[in-house]
């Protein structure tokens, strides 16, 4: 009985165990797979959309009649719809131009899984079918637009300062642990 219990207390089996829990931890904050039973929805609105509720327009002192002049809204510049790629993504993508200039990505119903380290990206690279299209868009030019919101609904993100839409093609929900994209759509003029 002596030896067996100096052989499970010998410095080496608890090197192995201290090994093995620690090898158990880094596993699950790495691949973090609680995350695909966990889904977070984000509800936003488009940001600068005129309420219809503004005032009436005053009548000029001269007594014609004019009607107020159209508030600027919201340009859609481009748009298309999520493809899977290493999970099952849906949903429409939209490059819109705000009133103020400003431009953002907005992802409407977006459905797609929950994961570690999942960003929005805008990129120039081509959107394909497939386990090829998982890895391209790092290949090119991209700009990430910041950790995705959430992994269900319709959120915007807002394109840095000094950034050129034009240059861009497409968006990738980008896994950027693993350097894989859920889905991607190809953005086509409006």
């Amino acid at each position: 009985m002596g030896r067996v219990r100096k052989v499970l207390t010998g410095p080496w089996v608890i090197a192995v165990l201290v090994v093995a829990v620690g090898g158990v931890g880094f596993g699950l904050y790495w691949f973090q797979p609680w995350k695909l039973w966990q889904d977070e929805t984000v509800q936003e609105a488009l940001p600068g959309v005129v309420s219809s509720s503004a005032p009436p327009a005053s009548a000029p002192s001269d007594g014609a009649s004019t009607s107020p002049a159209p508030a600027p809204g919201p340009h859609i510049l481009a748009s298309g719809d999520l493809i899977s790629h290493e999970h099952t993504t849906s949903g429409t993508v939209k490059l819109v131009r705000l009133a103020d200039g400003t431009h953002v990505v907005r992802l409407e119903n977006l459905d797609t899984s929950n994961g570690p380290d999942l960003r929005v990206w805008l990129t120039d690279a081509p959107v394909k079918e497939g386990h090829a299209g998982w890895r391209v868009f790092d290949d090119g030019k991209y700009v990430s637009l910041g950790k995705l919101k959430g992994n269900k609904g319709s959120q915007n993100y807002a394109l840095p300062d000094g950034v050129d839409p034009t240059g861009y093609s497409s968006v990738s929900i980008w896994c950027d642990r693993f350097d894989v994209s859920f889905g991607a759509a190809e953005l086509a003029p409006a």
